[in-house]
Formats: structure tokens, C-alpha cells, sequence
């Protein structure tokens, strides 16, 4: 075998999709190979960089072998969306982990790990099965209670001023009050907010237990059926702007407000139907007059309150924006 043809052997191995040539001493390969330029055209699923099936020839001097090869393939734009949408879900997961948590380090603190005798402990065990937080989570905390130089978490409230009239609320539990309320202000400094006094904004919402269902996940009148029948007291329409994305769309939910009383009742109908839905962290604040702000003022202030969001302080971020 002549040295270009070992060299070119040696190419097409580090290249191919893991499929390995190797030829027989009796099957002499000529040093001629042949790229077939009729690419097959690109598919939707696929991206700008995967790259397309090409055969490659070989011949020897009775068969011809055709080995297909092909580079990886990339995310293309509606795995990515996909991906995105599944990054959002799982802030979500983590934030309603996190807070139960922290909820669990101070009933533990103040009246110990048996929730026999602590009934707050107790209550919050069975909010967190009605949230399907795992139980390694659970005791973890529980432990992490004990451990010496742990503090108590304390709950704030942050009230801001956000743009085009926008009022935003932002809840923390902390065991650092100085670094949380320093990281809020500068987040809302730095995303051009204004802090407001406390009462200013929250007088303008209302606090209820809520279960999210994404509007494209449920049929509306199947939803107002279920929700009515196990005892909810509204379903909020989510607001819909005819400039929408169809991304946007996808993202809109329908709030079933309730009770505590009937809220697991509502779960339970919504998973016999197979209705997908997220839970609240414990309550929402809704606002009672939602405001309609301009596209600008809108993204600006979807900007604050993600950056709100990212401070591992922050539970929860509300807003009266449409």
C-alpha cells in the first residue's frame, strides 16, 4: 500500500462517525477516491452546521465500496428554543427547591427535626409532598439546620418601581440581610429600577395559592370544567398581544387561583387528566390591576426581574405588567 493511501486511510478514520476501514492484505486499494458534489439538500431539523451525508468510493480491482460519513450534528433553532424553554422549567424547579428549603432550616431551627412534635416542621413536609419536592432535599436540610454557624432565615420583602409604570415586588429569605438587600439595590441600580418604600407598590396586589397550566398544554373550557368542579375560586386568562411570537405564546399560562383548602384537590384533578401544570412556592401575589406597558418598557423589565431572579436571596419576583 502506497504511503498517500495509508495517510489518506488514517484522514478518513479521525473523520468518520466512528465507523473504522480497514483493508485486507488480498484487497489492494487504488489511491483514487472520489467526492460526490449532488449533496442531498439540507433538512429544517437541522442546522446551518451540520454537514450533509457524502460518500466516499474506494475501489479495488474487482468491488467497489461506498462508505457514507458524515460530521456531527448541531442543536438546530427549534432544539434550541426546546432547550430553552427546559432551562426556564428548571430555574423554576430549583428557586420552589430552594425556598422550601430554606423554610425547612428555620421550623427546624426554632422547634427541632421531629415533625412529630414540630407541628410547623410537619406543615411544611406535607406542603412540600403537594409540590413534589424530592426527599433528598427535605433531609438535607433538616441536617443542614444543625450544622454550627447555620442562621436563621429571615423574610423581606423588596418593593421596586420598575419602567412604564410597572410596579415589582421581590421576596427574599436570607440568612445575610446586609448582602441582600446590597445585591437587590444594585441589580436595581444597575438595570436602571428605582426602590420604592415599603406599601408603596404592594397594596395593588393580592396573595392566593395558584396552579400555572401553560395555555397551549389544555384546552380552555377543560380547564374552567376542572378547575370549577374541585372548588377554585377564578381562572385568569393569561394575556395574549396580537404581536406576540409565537415563542411568547407558548410561554403564556393560565392561573387557577384557590384556596389551601382545595388546592391539592385541584392537583389531583389536573394530573387525572393529564393536564401538565406548575405549582406556586406556597402562594403568589397577584395584582389586582394589571398594567399594559409599551414593548420597550416591557423587555426592560423582563431584564430586571430575570437579573432579580438569578440572586440565590430571591424566592420570587411579581409584577403588575400584563
Amino acid at each position: 500500500m502506497s504511503s498517500s493511501t495509508r495517510v489518506f486511510g488514517a484522514i478518513l478514520h479521525r473523520f468518520s462517525t466512528g465507523v473504522t476501514i480497514k483493508s485486507s492484505s488480498s484487497f489492494p486499494i487504488q489511491g483514487v477516491v472520489r467526492l460526490n458534489n449532488d449533496l442531498i439538500s439540507s433538512s429544517s431539523n437541522y442546522s446551518s452546521c451540520a454537514k450533509l451525508v457524502t460518500p466516499v468510493e474506494f475501489k479495488s480491482l474487482n468491488s467497489v465500496r461506498n462508505i457514507w460519513t458524515r460530521g456531527p450534528l448541531c442543536m438546530g433553532r427549534r432544539s434550541a428554543k426546546i432547550a430553552g424553554r427546559k432551562g426556564a422549567q428548571d430555574a423554576k424547579k430549583m428557586k420552589l427547591y430552594a425556598k422550601v428549603g430554606k423554610e425547612v432550616v428555620s421550623a427546624v431551627k426554632k422547634g427541632g427535626p421531629s415533625p412529630v412534635s414540630n407541628t410547623a416542621l410537619a406543615a411544611i413536609l406535607e406542603k412540600a409532598k403537594e409540590l413534589d419536592v424530592p426527599k433528598d432535599i427535605l433531609e438535607r436540610n433538616i441536617k443542614r439546620a444543625s450544622d454550627k454557624g447555620q442562621e436563621d432565615y429571615i423574610e423581606k420583602v423588596y418593593e421596586v418601581y420598575g419602567y412604564g409604570g410597572v410596579g415589582i415586588i421581590v421576596e427574599v429569605s436570607t440568612d445575610k440581610i446586609n448582602r441582600s438587600v446590597a445585591l437587590v439595590r444594585q441589580v436595581v441600580r444597575d438595570c436602571g429600577g428605582k426602590m420604592a418604600d415599603p406599601g408603596s407598590i404592594l397594596f395593588k396586589f393580592k396573595r392566593a395559592r395558584v396552579v400555572n397550566v401553560k395555555a397551549a398544554d389544555a384546552d380552555k373550557d377543560q380547564l374552567l370544567t376542572i378547575a370549577l368542579d374541585a372548588g377554585a375560586d377564578d381562572v385568569i386568562e393569561p394575556y395574549m398581544d396580537e404581536d406576540d411570537t409565537d415563542e411568547e405564546k407558548a410561554e403564556r399560562y393560565y392561573k387557577i387561583v384557590s384556596t389551601t383548602e382545595n388546592y391539592a384537590e385541584i392537583l389531583s384533578k389536573l394530573r387525572e387528566e393529564g393536564i401538565s401544570f406548575e405549582p406556586d412556592n406556597g402562594s403568589e401575589l397577584l395584582p389586582m390591576t394589571p398594567i399594559e406597558a409599551d414593548d420597550e418598557a416591557r423587555e426592560l423589565n423582563k431584564e430586571l426581574m430575570s437579573t432579580l431572579l438569578d440572586l440565590d436571596d430571591v424566592d420570587a419576583v411579581y409584577t403588575d405588567q400584563k
